[in-house]
């Protein structure tokens, strides 16, 4: 295809067909990004005399390869035509410049002398110097796995590549978790033969793969020099320079493979141990044509040219070296190593050759020997900014984020100038928690270059991590006033307008980066995740079948595609209930217990796909669309909106991390609104029913009713015909009620927070959010929900906060317990007072595991409110070893059967004392004091869910709703907010006993409670949003 374009567009050049052979030009640049392309357009654009475009298009090409001698003609030209002489004949002098340091055409020399002369108006220049040393352009290197989140058209590259003209491959992104993206100077030899890389951070969100490293093919075969770590070796010089801006730091990178015999700075002399007598000018030549040929991304070529050379000496280390990293551009890393190795044997101190093997090992993923030949080349070049920028990035790649911020913070001590390591050194810092180091950082990356888009994707995706949106999308206009054709910009804004809530704008960015990167598996995922959640199944089902049909190559990749099968059966389901009842939208009793437990694990479906019967493919499109009266808009519909989102967005964090959703917010205002109702119904009822108790114990002296049988009648949408009267089950081994009206008589606790969990599955529906006790045998073994708060040495931005608190609640269970459990459940005895001592005075999760010596988890505990006197099992705090640095810190919390009944039989105490609270004398009072029970008594009952933790995910969302919704029901509205840096589950989970809970959550939510009824007046939820389609419909509003 590329063939015939060029012969198309050869045949509008011969017609001056200008404009025609522009869009030939474009559609190449799509294709694959080449700087000769790129002047070719400014050419066609300079016989239109569309100057502008013509300087536009020069200025992309000498950002790309600032030796272009072709880009600094046509700029000349275009200047000069409109008038601006003196920048002309700047501009042509800095480009006489270049040529004469570099491989250039002496055709184009000899113009630009003839411009020149023409421009300074004199006879005769001095004629074109050509020096000695003469360098061919770099070569890319692509790191094709590292950086999740790449740019694999072309046409957005053009910041990554410096001075190469072909390029291997590249990478794509995995979620939600390290955002990167390179630059226009970043040079990386990370090229990965096993199709699977390092990855830095959960969704994290990673760099563009594209990396240049280039090699100079300059030989002096006389002079020689003394090597500073080995005086006594004497050497022939082989000087290949470069110059240093022109060089990329961002991945493994290295400053030229031309400095082969020293990692020293580029004025010195570097010198092999050994050429062979045999070597000439004609072996010099063709090393020069085989390195020419490397980057010109003909590798084989290369390779046969420098097999020629080693068949006549089969230890020259510049072939070797050449010949290797054409190998590491083929991806074949293990001859690559070999190469190198074989340099080393011919002359250990090749420092290019240490970089090179280590660069190679590092894309193999052997940090251990990564690191040992980076050191090794640093031993030799220990002032080399260089040095310490590769193995800052390969300690970063590996996670040893201290040991990355020591080697770039040396780099930039040595070189104040080094823009990417400024930029990767704010990478290490905010993994490491230090957010405010990292900004810093990143601005001084981008005050040296502002045009450096890696430094404004990293400082995006800070700002995204520290929740702060508008800075976020000031970075996101910036990237793209850059560039208006970079993908991963779109995919960013998608990305932040998603965690936004506004699923529709992420839509089109994520669109408009598909149309750029049509396969982009990052953007196809959250696509799909988007259409499904705004009720566009047709749409999602496409996406989700375009990610199964993908050709991945990492297992990072792959989870997208077990998700994106789990998800696209949800979706059908979903779509087979828009125009029923919400009651029948029943995830937990209507989806089998291994589908939900291999989606929530994300394990291969293969299992799922022979065991349970899948959902049927969409065939009446009508059928599966939202109807016109679900997503009209009545006045009905907005009054409510607008009180659920006033409502809803008390739930709201003000914590890092956590970015305001409107659409979570809307979910969460519409679930506390109908809680409410549905219980005030109840709560009026029991009311009555305790009424007339009292009338018939003042009248006979004694209650005359009698013990019952607890009767659980559904209070889903849809009465009894509704699945959902299952979620009863659990509660109903409870059994009876004696002499007092029972709230769960009427309307169980399972029954209140299930209402809260079908809004948060529906909202998010690509959340596996389910009941973990519907999980059949994950169940039995204790599934529970894992939150990390520091993984290995990255700090988690969410939950770090509560580090500390964490820290001395597990040494306050190991003072009282004196053991802890092991990694196979056996005790570990810690009752000697010196170990208890030493414990006690642990700072870090790292102390715990040094004094304790091996992998351990306690349980904290939670005092019962049912049984005087007894010990709930609360959550697991977990301490594991992380490779060779840092641990893995943070909380589990199983739920087993026998803890199951024991939380149950707590809530249900919990429940029925809310109800009794209030039902009683403080029914419909609306003073605060009288109240106090009431609110007291909600605050318990949301301690024990929180330490119950009985969901999938998203138990923290649903017990704060439910919560908003009982306030409301006794007429308390919150008018205040969560305060700053508080986590209310935390607090809950954090507390050994409901009342210190109470205690800590009441000082800053009673003062913000007011009594109110206009509660009273809202519409009725579920007469107002009668089907799962116009649910949907109210939560994916469409922009008027």
């Amino acid at each position: 295809m590329a063939a015939s374009e060029r012969i198309k567009l050869a045949n509008l050049c011969y017609s001056k067909e200008w404009s025609k052979a522009i869009r030939v030009l474009d559609s190449l640049l799509d294709q694959s990004l080449a700087i000769q392309d790129i002047c070719n357009r400014a050419f066609c654009y300079s016989q239109l005399e569309l100057h502008k475009h013509t300087i536009k298009d020069c200025d992309k090409a000498l950002q790309l390869d600032p030796g272009v001698v072709q880009a600094y003609i046509l700029k000349g030209q275009a200047l000069s035509a409109l008038g601006r002489k003196e920048e002309a004949l700047f501009v042509w002098k800095k480009g006489r410049e270049c040529a004469i340091s570099h491989s250039t055409d002496l055709k184009q020399v000899l113009e630009l002398e003839e411009l020149l002369k023409i421009a300074n108006g004199i006879g005769n220049c001095n004629g074109v110097y050509l020096p000695d040393e003469v360098s061919v352009s770099s070569i890319e290197l692509s790191d094709s796995g590292h950086h999740p989140d790449t740019e694999s058209t072309e046409t957005i590259r053009k910041q990554n590549i410096l001075n190469g003209k072909s390029e291997m491959c590249n990478g794509t992104s995995t979620a939600a978790r390290d955002i990167q993206c390179n630059s226009n100077h970043n040079t990386e030899i990370d090229i990965e033969s096993s199709g699977k890389y390092i990855e830095t951070k959960d969704l994290e969100y990673h760099s563009n793969g594209n990396h240049h490293a280039p090699i100079s093919n300059n030989l002096e075969p006389c002079g020689e020099t003394t090597n500073t770590t080995a005086p006594h070796v004497k050497q022939v010089r082989s000087k290949l320079s470069v110059k240093q801006e022109s060089l990329s730091k961002s991945g493994l990178t290295s400053d030229a493979l031309n400095r082969i015999c020293s990692g020293g700075k580029q004025n010195k002399k570097f010198s092999l141990a050994r050429i062979s007598d045999t070597n000439s000018v004609t072996v010099d030549f063709r090393l020069s044509r085989g390195i020419s040929q490397v980057n010109e991304g003909k590798y084989a070529q290369a390779i046969a040219i420098f097999d020629k050379i080693l068949k006549g000496d089969p230890t020259y280390p510049e072939a070797l070296i050449g010949r290797g990293t054409a190998y590491a551009f083929q991806r074949e890393l293990h001859a690559a190593i070999d190469d190198f190795t074989e340099a080393l044997k011919s002359n250990p101190y090749a420092v290019e050759a240490w970089k090179r093997r280590g660069q190679a090992q590092a894309a193999l993923g052997q940090s251990v020997q990564a690191i040992a030949d980076l050191t090794k080349a640093l031993e030799y070049d220990p002032n080399s900014s260089d040095g310490f920028h590769e193995r800052g990035l390969v300690y970063y790649k590996f996670k040893h984020y201290d040991a990355a911020v020591k080697d770039l913070s040396a780099c930039v001590a040595l070189d104040k100038t080094d823009k990417s390591a400024y930029s990767y050194l704010g990478l290490s810092l905010s993994s490491l928690g230090d957010f405010k180091g990292a900004e810093e950082n990143h601005l001084k990356a981008i005050h040296l270059d502002k045009n450096f888009l890696e430094a404004w994707v990293h400082l995006t995706q800070l700002y995204v991590d520290l929740a702060d949106s508008t800075k976020a999308l000031e970075c996101i206009q910036e990237i793209l006033e850059i560039n208006s054709g970079f993908a991963k910009a779109y995919y960013l804004r998608g990305l932040l307008f998603h965690g936004l809530g506004d699923h529709r704008k992420a839509i089109e960015n994520l669109s408009m980066s598909l149309d750029i990167e049509k396969s982009n598996i990052d953007s196809l995922y959250l696509r799909a995740s988007c259409y499904h959640a705004v009720g566009e199944y047709g749409k999602a089902t496409e996406d989700y079948d375009t990610i199964l049909g993908l050709d991945l190559e990492t297992m990072e990749k792959f989870i997208f595609q077990c998700l994106a099968f789990y998800q696209n059966e949800i979706a059908l389901y979903t779509a087979s209930k828009l125009r029923s009842e919400f009651c029948w939208f029943d995830i937990d009793g209507d989806i089998d217990p291994l589908f939900k437990e291999y989606w929530c694990k994300r394990l291969h479906p293969k299992n799922v796909c022979e065991k349970v019967f899948r959902q049927p493919a969409i065939r009446d499109t009508k059928r599966t669309k939202i109807r016109k009266q679900d997503s009209a808009v009545t006045k009905q519909k907005t009054a409510l909106q607008n009180a659920a989102d006033s409502v809803g967005c008390k739930i709201q964090y003000q914590c890092p991390g956590f970015l305001p959703n409107r659409r979570q917010h809307r979910m969460a205002g519409l679930a506390a609104i109908e809680i409410a109702q549905k219980v005030s119904k109840v709560w009026r009822s029991l009311h009555l029913e305790w009424k007339h108790a009292n009338k018939n114990t003042s009248k006979h002296g004694k209650k005359t009713r009698k013990k019952e049988k607890v009767q659980f009648a559904s209070q889903n949408r849809g009465g009894d015909c509704c699945s959902t009267t299952s979620l009863s089950e659990t509660s109903a081994s409870m059994g009876t009620v004696e002499d007092k009206p029972s709230g769960r008589s009427m309307m169980p606790w399972h029954d209140i927070y299930s209402l809260a969990v079908k809004w948060r599955q529906i909202s998010e529906p690509c959340d596996p959010v389910v009941w973990i006790n519907k999980l059949s045998e994950e169940f039995n073994s204790g599934f529970g929900s894992n939150t990390p708060i520091v993984m290995g040495q990255a700090k988690v931005v969410r939950y770090f906060s509560n580090y500390a608190r964490t820290l001395d609640v597990a040494k306050t269970v190991i003072k009282e317990k004196k053991n802890v459990m092991g990694k196979g459940d056996e005790a570990i005895n810690l009752s000697e007072a010196n170990k208890l001592k030493e414990i006690m005075h642990a700072e870090s999760c790292s102390d715990l595991h040094r004094i304790i010596g091996e992998d351990f988890w306690l349980a904290t505990w939670c005092t019962s409110t049912a049984v005087r006197g007894k010990q709930l099992e609360g959550t697991r705090i977990t301490v594991l070893k992380n490779g060779e640095v840092g641990h893995d810190f943070g909380i589990r919390t199983p739920c087993t059967p026998s803890r199951w009944d024991d939380f149950d039989a707590e809530m249900t105490i919990a429940w029925d004392a809310v109800c009794d609270a209030y039902c009683a004398d403080a029914y419909g009072s609306t003073s605060k004091d009288v109240l106090e029970n009431v609110k007291n008594a909600i605050l318990r009952m949301t301690y024990y869910w929180y330490n119950f933790m009985p969901l999938s995910r998203g138990s923290a969302s649903v017990g704060f709703i439910v919560l908003l919704g009982l306030l409301m029901a006794v007429n308390l509205e919150f008018t205040g907010m969560i305060p700053e840096g508080v986590q209310v589950d935390w607090d809950a989970i954090l507390n050994f006993n409901p009342e210190s809970f109470i205690e800590t959550v009441k000082s800053w939510l009673y003062p913000s409670l007011t009594v109110s009824t206009s509660w009273k007046g809202y519409p009725d939820v579920t007469l107002t949003l009668p089907t799962v389609g116009s649910i949907v419909a109210a939560l994916s509003p469409k922009d008027k």
